[in-house]
C-alpha cells in the first residue's frame, strides 16, 4: 500500500495581460509580497523591457532563455533505505525544474542590497541570459551535489520498483 496518494494538479494559472504567457505570470507571482501584483507586474514588466533592450532580444526570449539556463537537470532527494538516509540524484520533473529556476531567479534577485528590485530582477535577468550570476551558481551547485552522490544513483531505480511492487 502506497504511503500517500499522488496529487493532483491544480487548474492551471492565467496567462499574463501584456505578454499573453503563464511564465511571466509565475515569474510575477514569485516576486509578488503581501498580495500586491500591480507592484509586482511592474516590477517583472520594467525589468524585462529593460533586459530586452539592453540585450537587444525579445523580451520572452530573455526570459526563457535566462530560466532554461538556471533550470536544473539533476538534482538530489533523500531516500531513507535499511535505516539511513541517503542524498540520490533524480531527474525533477519538467514542471519542478521550471519552479526551482523561478525561485533560484526570484532569490538571487531579492539577496543584491541597494538597488531598486526592477533593476536587480534586470541584472539576475541578464546574467541568466549569459550563463553566469547567482541563479546559474545555484543550478551548478545542486549538479555537482548530484554528481558527488552519483554512487546511490542505483537506489531510485531500486525505490521506483519497489514502489511498483516488482
Amino acid at each position: 500500500m502506497p504511503r500517500r496518494k499522488r496529487v493532483l494538479k491544480r487548474p492551471a494559472i492565467s496567462p499574463d495581460k501584456d505578454f499573453n504567457d503563464i511564465l511571466v505570470t509565475r515569474l510575477v507571482n514569485r516576486v509578488m509580497l503581501s498580495g500586491k501584483k500591480t507592484v509586482a507586474n511592474k516590477i517583472v514588466y520594467k525589468a524585462l523591457m529593460e533586459a530586452s533592450k539592453e540585450l537587444q532580444v525579445e523580451p520572452l526570449e530573455v526570459l526563457r532563455i535566462a530560466l532554461n539556463n538556471i533550470r536544473p537537470q539533476i538534482e538530489v532527494k533523500s531516500m531513507r533505505v535499511g535505516g539511513a538516509n541517503y542524498q540520490v540524484p533524480v531527474e525533477p520533473y519538467p514542471e519542478r525544474a521550471v519552479s526551482l529556476s523561478l525561485r533560484w531567479l526570484v532569490k538571487a534577485a531579492k539577496e543584491v542590497k541597494g538597488k531598486p528590485m526592477w533593476i536587480k530582477l534586470k541584472d539576475v535577468l541578464i546574467q541568466s541570459f549569459n550563463g553566469e550570476g547567482a541563479a546559474v551558481t545555484k543550478r551548478n551547485t545542486v549538479h555537482q551535489t548530484a554528481a558527488g552522490n552519483k554512487a546511490f544513483a542505483h537506489l531510485a531505480v531500486w525505490a521506483k520498483r519497489r514502489k511498483e511492487g516488482k
